[in-house]
């Protein structure tokens, strides 16, 4: 028989609480950590991440902080109509093109009719902006036969746009199709009906697809140009967008390249690959103007002259620390130097200096440069394996500004350098659009099309090119091509040569 005094019920009532509190205080951990997740999953939006200002109307969704707080200013206090410093379309008495006379009707108090009367001249005058009634018309093509004195018979040629079947349909109303499905993001389906409803024309869904597909071909030579040209170009922006396309629950992206002159949209994945099958990044030997995705900065692009990261993006990451971290004084202290260095790039650009002044610049690269060592103490690193360890909010965007310190600052040297990408946000956007429109589309092959002739469009429109005008002349076989003399390889040359700073290493 034991000696051993028989443990007391209470001590171990006490010990199996204690583990079901631990077990308990280990969920209660767990769940915190998600719900923090959450929390900040719901509260990210354009202003403080790279989501697309598209993203910020989606059901509970919270709009960025400063449109909140325009929001909160302006309650109660907007007036109606323009708003003060927006653009404005005023009407003004102008010539007309056409006028039309109306006379009283009907017969006098002494019961003579008025359609005898005498004129005494216009009494009042109105002028309206209209359009005219858009009807199709059906268009016959006579081709005649003459005979020259000497005998010889010549027959004339089918005019541009009029191919050899005996019905047709006419470049015009196909570039039409072609505007509102790529240009408008109008559905395929509701771009029969608009064009039944307004114009008269019965046309199938058949028809507008093979509109995309002929605009496509056509366009080939020009987007090639336009590639050729983004390639040869000092700077230019890169960006990508997820997008919808070929079976359901594949995800897509799509890769823009862009200068001030030029566009270009490939289709593909995420990776490496696509990049370097879009055909510009390979041969580019400019400055990348790009968020941080790490694949901008890869050695794979062996030519490019340098890297600068967009600082719209880094001073939306910096708005998510400030929100992550709050009363934390090294966000606001990021944004504040960033902000002040591109006003002095946008001061410097305007009197013509090849760089931002060093007595504009030090003082703000050193704020700048201090407030990412204040974030790096304050946000330590999570010891693990870097591919698969979570770290916290901004601990690798701190990371990023310490490690690529040239990569964040190169504009501040040179002028010719855009200190954000917005150029290329702007670009990709309206794919957005088209996606919350149409949805997904159902061949890769047919959203390349679409992505060519948005490449088209983009392109001329940025040359002061009207939509419409450059579409009725590819669809009549003529496309429109940027001129020559938009491209200087001279100065291309000497711009990437002067690229090479010591700050890059």
């Amino acid at each position: 028989m034991s000696d051993a005094p028989a443990e007391d019920p209470r001590d171990a009532l006490i010990r199996e609480q204690a583990e079901r509190i631990a077990v308990l205080e280990a969920v209660i951990a767990d769940l915190r950590e998600q719900l923090s997740s959450a929390a900040r999953a719901g509260s990210r939006n354009s202003g403080n991440s790279s989501m697309p200002p598209s993203s910020d109307d989606l059901p509970g969704r919270k709009p960025p902080r400063k449109e909140r707080r325009a929001a909160e200013r302006a309650a109660g206090k907007r007036s109606r109509g323009k708003q003060p410093g927006s653009p404005g379309a005023a009407m003004r008495w102008e010539r007309p093109d056409r006028t039309e006379d109306h006379y009283p009707a009907g017969g006098c108090s002494c019961g003579r009719s008025l359609a005898g009367a005498v004129d005494l001249g216009v009494s009042r005058s109105f002028q309206q902006e209209e359009v005219p009634a858009a009807a199709a018309e059906r268009i016959q093509h006579d081709l005649h036969r003459v005979r020259c004195a000497c005998g010889k018979k010549h027959a004339a040629p089918r005019p541009a746009g009029v191919p050899a079947s005996a019905l047709s349909v006419g470049p015009r109303l196909r570039a039409l199709c072609v505007y509102l499905v790529v240009f408008q993001h109008v559905p395929v389906d509701r771009c029969r009906q608009l064009i039944a409803d307004v114009a008269g024309a019965a046309v199938s869904d058949g028809f507008v697809h093979s509109c995309l597909r002929q605009a496509a071909r056509l366009a080939g030579g020009t987007v090639a140009l336009i590639r050729t040209l983004i390639t040869a170009s000092p700077v230019a922006g890169f960006d990508e967008t997820t997008l919808r396309s070929g079976p359901a629950g594949e995800k897509k992206y799509v890769h823009g390249a862009f200068t001030e002159e030029y566009s270009a949209f490939w289709l593909g994945t995420r990776s490496l690959d696509t990049m370097e099958d879009a055909g510009i990044l390979p041969g580019f030997a400019g400055i990348v103007v790009s968020d941080r995705y790490q694949n901008y900065f890869s050695t794979r692009w062996e030519h490019i002259a340098g890297n600068q990261a967009c600082l719209s993006h880094l001073l939306r990451d910096y708005e998510d620390c400030a929100e992550s971290y709050p009363g934390a004084v090294w966000p606001v202290q990021a944004q504040r130097a960033l902000r002040g260095l591109i006003r002095e790039w946008h001061a410097a650009l305007e009197q013509g200096f090849p760089f931002i002044p060093a007595s504009a610049r030090d003082p703000l690269e050193h704020e700048f440069r201090h407030a990412v060592l204040a974030g790096l103490a304050s946000v330590p690193r999570v010891p693990g394996p870097g591919n698969s360890t979570k770290q916290k909010p901004g601990r690798e965007l701190l990371e990023f500004c310490r490690d690529r310190r040239s990569d964040v600052l190169l504009f501040t040297e040179d002028t010719s350098v855009w200190p954000t990408n917005n150029i290329s946000e702007r670009g990709v956007r309206p794919l957005k659009t088209q996606q919350k429109i149409s949805g997904r589309l159902a061949s890769d092959d047919v959203t390349q099309d679409r992505l060519d002739i948005r490449s088209y469009i983009d392109t001329a429109r940025k040359h002061g090119k009207n939509a419409m005008d450059v579409l009725c002349d590819l669809m009549l076989g003529k496309p429109w091509r940027p001129p020559a003399q938009a491209f200087s390889p001279q100065a291309s040359a000497e711009n990437c040569a002067t690229h090479h700073h010591p700050c890059m290493g």
